[in-house]
């Protein structure tokens, strides 16, 4: 494979080479792939596509990282080049003042929370997802690494009280179990492991008050977790949680400011995450707000412990909220529609942060000052030359699935000046237990604006926000009623006077790939074309190859494929041993570095579909991991898939 690769690439270079040299107006004609892209089957992009479709590639999104802990600014993260950075912001609407300055993203940022004299970060190389922590000096921007540096993934920061630590979660022990540490960033000889652990799940979630202890997360899987109170001193763990029969998930621990309870979340008896408290005494848990029928989505305490903040998902829209602890009525706080993520009180005034975006708005960062309920943007993220009131808001459909369930989604509709029914994109999200939001969609916006294309974003079971009994109706060997549900969604759409159920084309990344690739095998007549990006196309060979330190967790979703009856279960409805059946154009897109889904399960799809015959366009990024984070190879994907679309979809 990888030879026919690299002749295929010298062939394709030198259609380029011709069509170049041909004179000098074809100089300018054709955009061949970056230096670190590997483009089989796809045609040349036209730089008149590149310049026709710029405005929808240059929009930007910003994200809160970090308070700064004695003035009123903050860290944040956006981009201005090629990658995502770290900002410094004074004041809302005032210049983003960029810190870091790296070929590759940064991830988090926070600050020394006593005062602020430096930040820490995390940094991966290519998509590896092998982050190290960072510690880069204000005074003279000096950046020093902390961790190991090697193979090795380093985050979860979690300071100290009296902020002269950090406690983190790391895997270099051997690369499975994801152990915690403790370290004084100033002096990383520091660094030591104060609880080692079996399984990749586990993480600091809090320090107590005194610094004593920390209260630390054991996630099984996204049903189950564990919560554990760690003595620093003994190295001695409790468990605060209770097991039995019934699957509990708990998130988002917080000491209180006397030590004596835990405020988290739990869908504990219940089918949402609910807002609770644990007395660490007895170990009971009592529920905070239980007037609200759906998932708590996260939480943080203010500074001075008497307030919380917290965000319900409600029907995938964010609401914000306030409850003093003392309290059984949580205050709503008017803001934007949209998506909060993100929620952090300032550690010394009464300010609350947050990231926000919605349909039209890519992510922004906003606060709240509790005092005066007065909510301030903080960025006004560029649209890239497009206009906020001209992308379309979606709505929520419904349909019934094969089994009488009813299932939901957001729906994209083209402007009005597009007439007649409307081909469809049919985008699966991830995990499998994400959730399609109606947020920001980027570039996609093109394919609505420009392309009259409707899209489509379901949630099929699996998905999150619609309870737990929800979540785990795809496991094991449930999971091919997820495709069910899109099969489902092909017929609904065949009823709808506004969409062509002739011109369907099926897309998701991740998990949303295997979905992807096993709807084009069970409906390959019912759809034009698909666009796998990063895909599982056999769950043997995927859980054969994901890295160490996440496989455990995916057989918690998957199955575990060292069970003979679950494991010839994944090789009779592998996509990858179905493929016969595809004989409608696919798209695969893959990161070379990939640590989740390698780029094996899209190597071996490629070459598999290819046997039929079947028009098959691969690009492989190597230099990315999971999805493309660089703007150039996210660009030249972009393009790719306009040109896909207008070939395979809408017969142009």
């Amino acid at each position: 494979m990888t030879c026919l690769r690299a002749l295929g690439r010298l062939v394709l270079l030198l259609t380029w080479g011709c069509m170049l040299s041909q004179d000098g107006l074809a100089q300018t004609q054709v955009l061949p792939p970056g230096e670190n892209l590997v483009a089989e089957g796809l045609p040349p992009i036209p730089v008149t596509l590149v310049d026709e479709v710029r405005r929808y590639t240059e929009y930007r999104s910003a994200f809160l990282d970090d308070w700064h802990p004695t003035a009123r600014d903050m860290l944040i993260s956006t981009r201005f080049g090629n990658t995502n950075q770290v900002h410094r912001v004074r004041q809302p609407g005032a210049a983003r003042t960029q810190l870091t300055f790296f070929a590759e993203p940064v991830g988090d940022a926070t600050y020394e929370p006593r005062t602020g004299r430096y930040f820490l970060f995390t940094r991966d190389t290519g998509g590896n997802e092998f982050a190290q922590i960072y510690r880069q000096d204000l005074a003279d921007n000096r950046i020093t690494l902390l961790t190991d540096g090697g193979r090795s993934q380093n985050g979860g920061l979690a300071w100290s009280t009296r902020g002269d630590r950090i406690a983190y979660a790391s895997t270099r022990r051997n690369g499975a179990d994801r152990d915690i540490w403790v370290m004084d960033p100033l002096d990383p000889k520091t660094d030591r492991l104060v609880l080692q652990v079996t399984g990749g799940g586990w993480s600091a979630q809090d320090w107590s008050p005194d610094d004593t202890s920390l209260v630390v997360d054991e996630m099984i899987s996204v049903n189950e977790s564990r919560l554990w109170r760690l003595d620093l001193s003994s190295g001695a763990k409790t468990l605060l949680t209770e097991t039995g029969p019934e699957r509990v998930s708990y998130r988002s621990a917080r000491f209180s400011r006397d030590g004596t309870r835990l405020y988290l979340t739990t869908d504990k008896d219940c089918e949402f995450q609910r807002l609770a408290c644990l007395e660490l005494a007895t170990k009971k848990i009592t529920v905070l707000v239980d007037s609200i029928p759906w998932d708590i989505a996260g939480l943080d305490l203010s500074a001075d412990g008497k307030t919380l903040a917290f965000t319900a998902n409600e029907a995938g829209i964010s609401r914000l909220y306030l409850l003093e602890v003392d309290g059984r009525r949580p205050q709503q706080i008017e803001v934007p529609v949209g998506v909060i993520g993100g929620l952090q009180w300032h550690r010394r005034e009464n300010l609350l942060g947050f990231t926000l975006s919605s349909a039209r708005a890519p992510g922004d960062v906003y606060s709240l000052d509790a005092d005066t309920g007065q909510v301030s943007r903080w960025t006004e993220s560029e649209l890239g030359g497009l206009v906020a009131t001209a992308l379309p808001e979606p709505r929520l459909v419904r349909w019934p699935s094969f089994d009488g369930r009813e299932i939901t989604g957001f729906l994209y509709e083209p402007p009005a000046c597009f007439a007649g029914k409307r081909p469809v994109i049919i985008s699966i999200h991830g995990g499998p237990e994400g959730q399609s939001r109606p947020t920001f969609l980027g570039r996609s916006n093109y394919f609505l604006n420009e392309l009259g294309i409707a899209l489509l974003l379901p949630n099929v079971r699996g998905s999150l926000g619609y309870g737990k009994t929800f979540v785990q109706l795809d496991n094991g060997i449930q999971r091919e009623d997820a495709v069910k549900d899109i099969g489902a969604l092909l017929d609904w759409i065949g009823k709808q006077p506004s969409l062509d159920a002739s011109r369907i084309m099926v897309t998701g990344g991740s998990y949303g790939g295997y979905m992807t690739l096993a709807v084009a095998t069970h409906y390959n007549d019912r759809i034009r074309c698909a666009l796998d990006v990063v895909g599982i196309s056999n769950f043997n060979t995927f859980l054969k190859n994901t890295e160490s330190y996440r496989r455990d967790l995916r057989r918690a979703e998957y199955g575990d494929e060292r069970d003979p009856a679950l494991r010839e279960f994944f090789e009779r409805t592998a996509p990858l041993n179905n493929a016969g059946k595809i004989t409608k154009p696919l798209f695969v897109v893959q990161g070379g570095n990939d640590p989740r889904v390698p780029r094996t399960e899209a190597e071996q799809m490629v070459a598999r579909v290819r046997r039929n015959g079947t028009p098959v366009w691969y690009l492989l990024a190597q230099d990315e991991g999971h999805g493309f984070r660089k703007k150039e190879n996210a660009d030249f994907q972009f393009y790719a898939t306009v040109l896909f679309l207008r070939q395979h979809l809408l017969g142009s």
